[in-house]
């Protein structure tokens, strides 16, 4: 199977009369249709990596490739239409807009990529809502869901413009036990049946006990790769 991310000896550093190595060397990759986890100590790196494999900041040596692509001989403008194409985002605190309905929060990549709503984007909005249970809630904004609906919003937008890799930042972090266990799930689902190639950071092992695949960090450098540990 293709790589849809591989990460290559990636460093990051912050600072300048200081300088402190977060990153040290980091190295691995996913293949199509993975189901993996990002754990770690708090302060392991773990966040700082997803900022770099979700385009939101450059490494300070090293490269990364998405899709094939060597996303270093991108300059910001082709970086951020590549971000809208090819990755998917799921965070701990939903981002939702308050002013917009269910509908249209799932719209909105699809809506920044072409530039004006069309019905296909509805269609697909409407889509992905029934399939995470919220068909009859297509017209309620945010504070009219509980925490898990709303989580579920987001991840039906992380899946709106099918992007080829969705990176979910803690997403079940900021949940009770049951709505965490129904979030996690329904990812699970959405890669069964979609096929989507998921990477999901958390400090949770139930969580990570629950992929494929747990890439471990500890002071910045990877030091497990493989299934999960028991």
């Amino acid at each position: 199977m293709a790589d849809v991310l591989r990460v290559d000896d990636v460093v990051k550093e912050f600072g300048d009369a200081v300088v402190t190595r977060v990153l040290r060397g980091v190295g691995f990759a996913l293949e199509r249709g993975e189901f993996a986890t990002l754990i770690g100590p708090s302060g392991s790196g773990k966040s700082t990596l997803l900022n770099l494999i979700g385009l939101l900041d450059r490494p300070t040596s090293g490269r990364i490739w998405i899709e094939g692509r060597d996303v270093s001989e991108l300059d910001e403008a082709e970086l951020t239409a590549f971000r809208g194409r090819t990755l998917g985002f799921v965070f701990q605190f939903h981002h939702l807009l308050p002013a917009f309905s269910a509908l249209e929060n799932v719209m909105l990549p699809s809506y920044a990529a072409e530039g004006s709503p069309t019905s296909a984007m509805r269609a697909r909005a409407a889509e992905l809502l029934s399939a995470v249970g919220l068909q009859n809630k297509l017209d309620a904004r945010p504070n009219e869901l509980s925490g898990g609906q709303q989580q579920r919003v987001a991840i039906a937008r992380a899946l709106a413009h099918d992007p080829a890799l969705v990176l979910a930042d803690e997403p079940t972090g900021n949940l009770d036990t049951e709505s965490a266990n129904e979030v996690f799930e329904l990812m699970r689902r959405f890669h069964r049946e979609r096929g989507t190639t998921f990477l999901i950071v958390t400090h949770d092992p139930r969580i990570a006990a629950r992929s494929d695949r747990s890439v471990e960090l500890v002071d910045g450098a990877v030091v497990y790769d493989g299934p999960p540990r028991a």
